[in-house]
């Protein structure tokens, strides 16, 4: 049997609140709900899936699977803009990343438009809505069977 592709979808802030926080920017859906497509559209994928509203937490997740897993799906939500611990442990871990945002953050408030962790990812998908989610852990598999 062929190894399945580990991958996590890593959720920062407020991400929890899905489907109830601004839901025009947002959308209705709960990550939850979503998460259950996504491991049905890639059954042939390992994925994990960890959201948290703390910083540390967020690092020692990549801390934990940056070494062992093939990838990594990252939402750092507001972390991204302010977070030097993120950017280094995204920089410190071995399996790419690939940032996500569900909104395009270049068409909100100037602060959004700086990403601490962008520059150590493999890419970043912005706007997309939660297809993001998707279209990155496509890029993940292809970026794998490419190497």
């Amino acid at each position: 049997m062929a190894h399945k592709h580990k991958i996590l979808i890593l959720n920062g802030p407020n991400l929890n609140l899905l489907g109830k926080r601004e839901p025009e920017i947002y959308g209705k859906v709960t990550f939850e709900e979503y998460f259950e497509k996504l491991d049905i559209d890639f059954s042939e994928v390992d994925l994990h899936y960890f959201q948290s509203n703390v910083e540390g937490e967020l690092v020692s997740k990549l801390h934990e699977v940056g070494f062992e897993f093939n990838g990594v799906v990252f939402n750092a939500g507001a972390y991204t803009h302010t977070s030097v611990a993120i950017a280094d442990a995204v920089a410190g871990i071995s399996a790419p990343v690939i940032e996500v945002h569900i909104s395009n953050v270049l068409s909100r408030e100037e602060f959004r438009h700086v990403s601490y962790m962008g520059k150590h990812c493999l890419g970043v998908i912005s706007g997309f809505g939660l297809w993001g989610y998707k279209m990155a852990i496509q890029a993940l598999l292809t970026e794998q069977t490419s190497l």
